[in-house]
């Protein structure tokens, strides 16, 4: 005779987190909670600037790697108020302890290194557990999905779900999605221009594969990214394989340093390969910031932007 147990009990063996913990996945493992992390450090503009998306100020009690190579902008720093910036660049240990938060919102070369000083596995002694940005999980995972736009949407749900907000999570990525869905419906059956994006004046070009956002952003805005078949996230490849591939659109990194992406142009204007492909020969390019060209809310208006400039006969 068989003996049948209750649902919710086969449920509840079945997992080994608690009825009322919040889980979400965290680079293909489960990140458990067992209650709402109340003291937030947030790494990086981009993921910052999801937090504040969300209305989490008031659960931030320090950022990272915010002015050490970027300016910020007047909207970013009105939302910020006086939010503390614990390190310029990359964290220590100390850094995080010192402040005792209970969550870290970090990534692979987003504010952590494999086997450096800052990871998961060293903050986890101090009851700081680590949320991973899924776009820099290639670096530990190679067995990785290409680049899409749920990059973004599912980081943000699931900082909402871990922070209680999951409604206002849920309202943004369906926003997000609807204002997507008409670009491209507006580029469908359209030619793709060949799309290059350029991080810098360089001896080799520093690119985005097919695991970094922007692959999936210049998809979205109607263009086909000339680096696709690069097997990474964010790497370097030769001029000469940029220009065989002849361009018709650049996206170039702004620093809003000197003349920002108005210098880069000048680079490539000026180099002996690049200066022959059709986007610099017609001078078809736009400049976009840092936290518009990774994983963040700021990637939307982005691809918007990117659309407007790759078709003007649509405008």
């Amino acid at each position: 005779m068989k003996c049948l147990l209750p649902v919710a009990l086969v449920t509840a063996l079945a997992s080994p987190a608690g009825a009322h913990d919040i889980v979400v996945d965290n680079c293909g493992e489960p990140l458990v909670f067992d209650t709402q992390p109340e003291r937030l450090v947030v790494h990086d503009m981009n993921m910052t600037e999801m937090a504040f998306a969300l209305g989490l100020q008031d659960k931030i009690v320090g950022l990272t790697g915010i002015t050490g190579w970027y300016k910020t902008s007047p909207g970013f720093d009105t939302l910020r108020g006086d939010i503390p910036e614990l390190a310029p660049k990359y964290p220590t240990v100390e850094n995080l302890v010192a402040v005792d938060p209970d969550l870290f919102f970090a990534g692979w070369y987003y504010g952590m290194k494999p086997g450096g000083d800052v990871t998961p596995d060293t903050l986890e002694p101090f009851g700081i557990k680590t949320m991973i940005l899924t776009e820099s999980c290639v670096h530990l995972d190679k067995d990785r999905p290409k680049a899409s736009m749920d990059l973004l949407f599912n980081d943000v749900l699931r900082l909402g779900k871990v922070m209680h907000v999951e409604e206002k999570a849920e309202e943004l990525v369906s926003g997000w999605k609807e204002q997507l869905g008409k670009i491209e419906a507006k580029t469908a059956g359209l030619s793709k221009p060949r799309v290059f994006l350029l991080d810098g004046p360089a001896d080799a070009p520093f690119t985005a594969g097919k695991f970094a956002i922007p692959d999936a952003m210049i998809a979205a805005a109607g263009g086909e990214n000339i680096t696709h078949d690069m097997e990474t996230s964010w790497g370097r490849t030769s001029w000469e394989t940029v220009a065989a591939a002849n361009p018709e659109f650049l996206v170039l990194l702004d620093y809003q340093t000197g003349n920002g992406a108005a210098d880069t142009f000048k680079f490539l204007q000026d180099h002996p390969v690049m200066s022959h492909t059709d986007a610099v020969k017609n001078e078809r390019w736009i400049g976009l910031r840092y936290e518009e060209l990774t994983p963040g809310p700021a990637n939307i208006e982005a691809i918007s932007k990117m659309f407007d400039a790759m078709h003007p006969s649509l405008n």
